[in-house]
C-alpha cells in the first residue's frame, strides 16, 4: 500500500510527489500523458521564479528528472476510476489497482477553445490562453483579447501596460464581469471593445498577424490586424473521474480551500482542478506543497487506527 497515490502529473502533482517523498512517504505518481501538464505544452516561460525563461518542454523534462531522483515511483498510465471514500483508497489503471492512505487529486484543467479555423495552428505562435504568462512577449504590440468575464477584462488591463493596443472582442453587447473590472476597461484609452462580434478565423504565416471577425447582429465580417491574441472564455476541469464522489462546484472544479482538503477524509485536490481565483504554474506548485503536508498529517494522526 502507497502513503500518497497523485493523479496528476502537472507542476501541483509533480510538487507534491517531491515534498512527500522528501518526508520519507512511499509515493506513486500516475499520469497518463507527460509530465508538467499544460506547462510542457507552453513555448516559453519566464515567470517560473528561478528559470528566467525556460521552455515549457524543458521544465517538463526537468520536473520528469526531479521526481525520479529522488525515487518517486512515476507511471505513465491512464486512471480508469478511484474509489475515495473508506480508509483504504483504491486507485485503477489500465493494468493494475493501487491501494493507497491518502490520494492528491491533481488532474489539471483545459482551456477553452474559440473553434476558430486555424486555432490549433497559432497555438503558442500568437494565440494564448494565459495573458500572465505570455503577456509580457507583446510589448508595444497589437494584441485582443476574447471574452467577456473577469479574466478576460482583467487580462485587458494587464495587457494595456505591456502592449501598443488591446482590443477587447465580446460576443455580447455587454460584459458578465464585475463592475468595477468594467469601469477599469471602458476608462483605459489603450483599449478598444468590440461587442457583438466573434472569432472565426485567424491568419497569417509562421505566426498570427490578424483575425476574421463576424458581427453577431449583422453578420458582416471584416479583419483585424493582430500580433496576439489572448483566449479568455474559462477553463474546464478535468474532474471527471471523481465526481460523484467528491464535492465539486456547479462548473465542476473539485471544492477545496487552500489547505486542499476536500470534503473526503485523506483525499486532497490540487491545482488548476480545484476550486481558486488564480491558476498558474507557481499556484499549482504551491497547492502541491500543501497538499503533500496536509496528506502527512493526516497519515500521522491516524497511524495504527485506520491501516493495519
Amino acid at each position: 500500500m502507497f502513503d500518497i497515490i497523485i493523479v496528476g502529473g502537472g507542476p501541483a502533482g509533480v510538487t507534491a510527489a517531491i515534498y512527500g517523498v522528501r518526508a520519507g512517504y512511499n509515493v506513486l505518481l500516475l499520469e497518463k500523458l507527460f509530465t508538467g501538464g499544460q506547462a510542457a505544452t507552453t513555448f516559453e516561460i519566464e515567470n517560473f521564479p528561478g528559470t528566467k525563461l525556460i521552455h515549457g518542454a524543458d521544465l517538463a523534462l526537468n520536473m520528469d528528472a526531479h521526481v525520479r531522483s529522488l525515487g518517486v515511483d512515476l507511471r505513465y498510465t491512464t486512471v480508469k476510476s478511484v474509489e475515495l471514500s473508506g480508509a483504504v483508497k483504491r486507485v485503477a489503471t489500465d493494468s493494475e489497482t493501487f491501494e493507497g492512505k491518502t490520494v492528491i487529486l491533481a488532474m489539471g484543467a483545459t482551456r477553452r477553445k474559440l473553434g476558430a479555423d486555424n486555432e490549433d495552428r497559432f497555438a503558442g505562435s500568437g494565440v494564448s490562453y494565459c495573458a500572465t504568462c505570455d503577456g509580457s512577449f507583446y510589448k508595444d504590440k497589437v494584441c485582443a483579447i476574447v471574452g467577456g468575464g473577469n479574466t478576460a477584462l482583467e487580462d485587458a488591463v494587464y495587457l494595456a501596460n505591456i502592449a501598443r493596443k488591446v482590443y477587447l472582442i465580446h460576443r455580447r453587447s455587454e460584459f458578465r464581469a464585475e463592475e468595477h473590472l468594467q469601469r477599469q476597461v471602458l476608462a483605459e484609452p489603450k483599449i478598444e471593445v468590440l461587442y457583438n462580434k466573434i472569432v472565426v478565423s485567424l491568419q497569417g504565416e509562421s505566426a498570427l498577424s490578424g483575425a476574421v471577425l463576424r458581427d453577431t447582429v449583422t453578420g458582416d465580417e471584416s479583419p483585424l490586424a493582430l500580433d496576439g491574441l489572448f483566449v479568455a472564455i474559462g477553463t474546464i476541469p478535468s474532474s471527471e473521474l471523481v465526481r460523484g464522489q467528491v464535492a465539486t462546484d456547479e462548473a465542476g472544479y473539485i471544492v477545496a480551500g487552500e489547505d486542499c482538503r476536500t470534503d473526503v477524509a485523506g483525499v486532497y485536490a490540487a491545482g488548476d482542478v480545484r476550486t481558486k481565483h488564480i491558476r498558474q504554474i507557481v499556484t499549482a506548485a504551491g497547492d502541491g506543497a500543501v497538499a503533500a503536508k496536509m496528506a502527512g498529517a493526516y497519515i500521522s494522526e491516524n497511524k495504527g487506527s485506520l491501516w493495519s
